[in-house]
């Protein structure tokens, strides 16, 4: 078949001001840089270190562990910073009721936490304080990431191996770790 010389005229020019209508598709809205916004999706992790979602407890040890070692808080989220679980590329916010870490254990000698994301540090004795939920335990870490901290939950075993380490000291109960005496708080 024969093409007419109207087939293969060429296009007429186009108008380019921005008020001429356009034969081409709209433009793809720009891509997003990052990852994309947080929002919470109804994971909670409680004051005892349980988890659950959706009001369901998370039974499966494997996927609590993970989500233990991969809370981290995000200061320049939010008003107050936010707490996400990061699961390799996901991250998703979480709620958190009293504590988004916890001291798994407790090393006399040093003195130092080991905490539930696997990072360890030195105990700021000072900071000691019981839960007013049920009277477990408390500190403040994370100093460095946020001036006043972020609060840890003692788990049974390293409170109790805390306790094991108290001492009688010269001005009332203490720890000793780093050549000096670390007095209690009041609890």
């Amino acid at each position: 078949m024969a093409s007419s010389p109207a087939d293969s005229a060429p296009d007429p020019p186009r108008d380019p001001s921005p008020d001429s209508p356009s034969d081409s598709p709209p433009a793809d809205p720009p891509s997003q840089v990052g990852p994309p916004p947080l929002a919470p999706f109804d994971l909670v992790l409680h004051h005892d270190g349980r988890w659950s979602h959706e009001g369901l407890p998370i039974r499966n040890k494997k996927l609590r562990e993970a989500f233990d070692r991969g809370v981290v808080f995000l200061p320049g989220e939010g008003e107050h910073g936010k707490y996400v679980v990061r699961l390799r590329h996901f991250r998703g916010e979480i709620i958190v009721e009293e504590a988004g870490f916890f001291v798994r254990g407790y090393d006399p000698p040093t003195g130092r936490v080991t905490l539930s994301d696997r990072t360890v540090e030195e105990l700021d004795v000072s900071s000691l304080r019981p839960s007013p939920i049920d009277g477990a335990l408390l500190c403040t870490i994370k100093r460095p990431l946020v001036a006043s901290g972020l609060v840890a939950r003692f788990s049974h075993s390293a409170q109790s191996e805390l306790l094991n380490a108290v001492q009688d000291g010269v001005g009332g109960l203490a720890l000793q770790f780093g050549g000096a005496e670390h007095r209690l708080p009041d609890l």
